[in-house]
């Protein structure tokens, strides 16, 4: 048995900032969550659809572990990563960073945790893994999964060693803080205007405004993708709300980031991105409801409703982006206490 001492096990809304959080508190340094994701420049847009998918998916974030590399980037974290094909080698590289007395993040299929609600396969989900018996890994997930949880060993085993869409080889990482790590107040312009340089300009039509717009002209045609829309069409709104996205398919976390960014720092533009950013949070909660009540009626008034609010959404966000990423040409000053 071996249990790391004195890890703040907070349960966050999303899977790689809960994890990320447990890691960086046991380092010192203690951020919200908003503020995790918006130094991990996490916030994008893609509209995935293939021939092998049985129903288009909108995803929100940037693809799974680049938040990580991104804010450890930005923060001068020195962030060891180490994957394998070899299920024991995997597991010795966990066991040795916490009988070391350090968390450890795992990426794996949530599919096969003992304790996750939803038994549907996602390769990219996120944990902290702060100690081990003979029987049981201790880990800490999201609020909405329970916090502070178990699992099997075995099932453990069986989630990191899945592979599939999104998934990692039997992928672990630590966080280590420099002695005089920067000040996050200091990165929150390059996350900023990081985060709106992808957006505005994707390299595929799929991604960023363009692919909320893509979204707007398509989702019309979701009710002849499915022989059960009342069980497709709510289950893809549940996605976008409850599944680890912080609700409007992760708005409402960089809401929140930009708001509390305005706290630290004054500055029009990141007044003018925060303001509209509230509004598309709203409206991406009126998109689910929408895309809910087609399902559940059987008709596709509501989708076409949909795509006109997701055209909005593409001009909106569009204007928020292009209002932060003058943050660089006019770097804002400290807000007054």
């Amino acid at each position: 048995m071996s249990t790391v001492i004195d890890v703040d096990a907070r349960g966050g809304q999303h899977c790689e900032t809960t994890a990320l959080g447990v890691l960086l508190r046991h380092q010192g340094i203690d951020l919200s969550e908003p503020m995790c994701f918006g130094l991990g420049s996490g916030l994008s847009f893609v509209y995935w659809d293939s021939r092998s998918m049985d129903f288009p998916f909108l995803g929100g974030r940037v693809k799974p572990f680049d938040l990580t590399r991104n804010l450890a980037a930005r923060l001068g974290l020195e962030l060891l990563v180490q994957e394998t094909t070899s299920p024991r080698r995997a597991w010795e590289n966990v066991a040795a960073r916490i009988d070391a007395g350090q968390p450890v993040g795992l990426q794996l299929d949530s599919y096969h945790l003992d304790y996750f609600r939803a038994k549907v396969h996602f390769g990219g989900h996120v944990v902290a893994m702060y100690g081990y018996d003979d029987h049981q890994a201790h880990l800490v997930d999201t609020g909405a999964q329970g916090g502070t949880v178990t699992t099997s060993l075995t099932s453990l085993a069986q989630a990191r060693a899945a592979r599939g869409p999104m998934t990692a080889r039997h992928r672990s990482f630590t966080l280590t803080a420099p002695r005089n790590p920067p000040s996050p107040r200091e990165r929150i312009v390059p996350a900023i205007t990081a985060c709106a340089a992808a957006f505005l300009d994707p390299p595929i039509a799929n991604l960023g405004h363009r692919g909320i717009e893509k979204a707007g002209r398509l989702i019309g045609t979701w009710h002849r993708r499915t022989d059960d829309p009342r069980r497709d069409l709510p289950q893809a709104a549940l996605l976008m709300e409850r599944a680890g996205t912080g609700g409007a398919l992760f708005r409402n976390l960089y809401r929140d980031f930009l708001a509390e960014c305005a706290q630290l720092l004054d500055s029009g533009h990141l007044r003018t991105g925060h303001r509209l950013y509230a509004e598309a949070a709203v409206l991406w909660t009126r998109v689910a409801e929408l895309i809910t009540r087609a399902g559940e009626s059987g008709e596709a008034g509501p989708l076409v409703q949909a795509g006109a609010v997701l055209h909005d959404l593409a001009r909106m966000e569009r204007e928020a982006m292009r209002a932060l990423s003058r943050l660089a040409d006019e770097p804002p000053t400290a807000s007054r206490p």
